[in-house]
């Protein structure tokens, strides 16, 4: 056995979405890590085909969006059938300022991109390789690693993350509670092309019931775009014959497959995989026209489990993704949630890591994401029983909280004091996106997502129409982080602000050209704003209490430790 000495900072446990996305983020802020999985290679699966708005925000910032945006196709909307007649027609629409849309994206597409992103950033996923075992003391943790060739490695790493999935070893290890239940029925899935009369609306999602007389629900077809001509992600219940053994027992049916070790079915299951006839049988029967299926790339029966764990990590030790929560696909939450995880453990391990926020810190994880966490279990078993037509929330509120444009943290550990309207967004919440900007030399509107783009610490974006006032507190602002906080400061005039005191502010300076951040902000005069790394408020105040609010901002992050965390 090999011994490995501390050489790495974090060591990532699974490569799929989330644990790709918990790397980028490490790599991003300069943190060492290894990123680990069981799997030989990137699985040729569409599991996960929803990217979220808020997903897609998020990659923006990291420099990713260009390459997601070319391999993507939008989701405009789903048309609902009944018994074969049409029931309603949803249209994905949001408000004009949000920056994207929905869009569907096979998983390993978006494996693929992750992956070359991390790869460019210099950590290459070690495939092959699992986690056996670990302890953890007050110092670090110990991991053991065995290769597929029966090499075993001891690691040695101040922190790991475990991304590892619905069975996941880092979560049983931890002893960690996984509290929740199980849907009855199995579903069947598989990525086929679909030459048909149906004449969908482009970027449109078909779903195909059938209700018996007093209207339960008894049949389903659902149809997702993917890229590629008349390419569809197929789901619907499970014929007899491919059963799961719950369902064979029931009918007296010997199981055609074990259930897994730890009594939890969730995801893919091993055994026979639906083959085109079964598909081609309910589509025949449900859809509202002919439809002949072919060239099915791969199928799957696939089982649904909803559960979530007691809290989120402990010690040194974290879990994120399907290791922390799982639920049905309904509106396409599960991935996107992970992926949300992800981003916000990673800046809060950089700082502990760079010594530059204490470790109380990482509690706050736990504390803002959990809620998060229970909040999109709750609301997808709520849908998938009763559906969407269940929630009280108006349209827009609906596809808001859907696209995760809704989710925040006021009244959490690291939120701010709230200060000015109401109804403007505060300490807590997603920093909206807004249009209209400008610079002297630029002649053409920038986006705020263009000025936060590949900044990876904090950013405190200042705004006032006095120039020196604004040039004052860009000092006071850099005064304040010093050198215990990477801030990025950025100042922002009012349109009618001349372009020439630019150069004077000593920071960073865009003008609101076209009023949209004081119409969607709604700054109470001249005021600061401090965006987290993930891309949330972390606060808002006036810009004569510079200081004090970044100084509110550094304790929040814990008394910084003058040591590092790791040597």
């Amino acid at each position: 056995m090999a011994h490995t000495g501390t050489t790495t900072d974090v060591l990532i446990v699974g490569a799929g979405p989330v644990g790709l996305s918990a790397a980028a983020e490490l790599r991003r802020h300069g943190v060492r890590c290894r990123l680990v999985d069981r799997l030989p290679a990137r699985l040729p699966y569409a599991k996960a085909v929803g990217i979220q708005p808020r997903t897609l925000e998020l990659w923006d910032r990291m420099g990713l969006i260009r390459a997601v945006l070319e391999a993507a196709v939008p989701m405009r909307g789903q048309l609902t059938y009944v018994n074969g007649a049409e029931a309603g027609r949803l249209a994905l629409e949001l408000p004009p300022d949000v920056p994207y849309g929905f869009a569907a994206l096979p998983q390993y597409e978006t494996e693929r991109l992750l992956e070359e992103y991390v790869a460019g950033l210099g950590t290459s996923i070690e495939r092959g390789t699992e986690l056996v075992s670990f302890v953890q003391d007050p110092d670090g943790v110990t991991a053991l690693l065995r290769s597929a060739s029966g090499f075993t490695e001891e690691l040695r790493v101040p922190y790991l993350i475990g991304c590892d999935g619905a069975h996941s070893v880092v979560r049983k290890t931890l002893g960690l509670s996984y509290e929740g239940g199980a849907f009855p029925e199995a579903y069947m899935l598989g990525d086929v092309v679909a030459e048909s009369g149906w004449d969908l609306p482009e970027g449109y999602a078909l779903r195909c019931e059938h209700r018996t007389a007093d209207g339960s629900l008894d049949d389903v077809l659902v149809c997702i775009p993917l890229p590629g001509a008349g390419r569809y992600r197929m789901s619907m219940k499970v014929p007899p014959e491919l059963a799961e053994p719950a369902d064979a027992a029931r009918a007296g049916r010997p199981p055609r497959s074990a259930s897994p070790s730890d009594g939890l079915a969730h995801g893919l299951q091993d055994g026979r995989g639906p083959e085109l006839s079964h598909l081609q049988a309910v589509v025949d029967r449900l859809a509202p026209g002919p439809a002949r299926l072919s060239d099915l790339r791969w199928s799957s029966v696939f089982r649904i489990s909803h559960r979530i764990v007691g809290r989120y990590g402990e010690g040194r030790v974290f879990v994120a993704g399907d290791a922390a929560h799982i639920h049905p696909p309904t509106g396409a939450q599960g991935m996107n949630t992970g992926i949300q995880d992800a981003a916000n453990l990673a800046w809060k391990l950089a700082l502990v890591v760079r010594g530059e926020a204490g470790p109380a810190l990482l509690g706050s994880y736990d504390a803002e994401r959990r809620p998060v966490g229970e909040e999109v279990v709750g609301r997808t078993v709520r849908h998938a029983t009763r559906g969407i037509e269940s929630d009280a929330d108006d349209l827009r509120t609906l596809l808001l909280r859907e696209a995760q444009l809704l989710v925040g943290y006021r009244g959490g550990p690291l939120a701010g004091a709230a200060y000015g309207p109401v109804e403007a967004p505060q300490p807590g919440d997603l920093a909206p996106d807004c249009g209209g900007l400008d610079t002297p030399v630029a002649v053409y509107p920038l986006r705020l997502l263009d000025v936060l783009r590949d900044r990876p610490g904090h950013i405190a974006v200042l705004c006032g129409a006095d120039a020196t006032g604004l040039a004052r507190a860009v000092a006071a602002a850099r005064a304040a982080a010093g050198d215990r906080l990477p801030l990025a400061v950025v100042a922002l005039l009012p349109r009618e602000a001349d372009p020439d005191v630019v150069p004077a502010l000593g920071a960073p300076a865009y003008r609101d050209a076209a009023g949209e951040f004081a119409r969607i902000y709604l700054p109470d005069g001249a005021t600061g704003f401090v965006v987290r790394p993930d891309g949330q408020l972390a606060a808002r105040f006036p810009l004569g209490a510079t200081t004090a609010a970044l100084t509110d901002c550094l304790t929040a992050l814990s008394v910084p430790l003058r040591d590092p965390v790791v040597a």
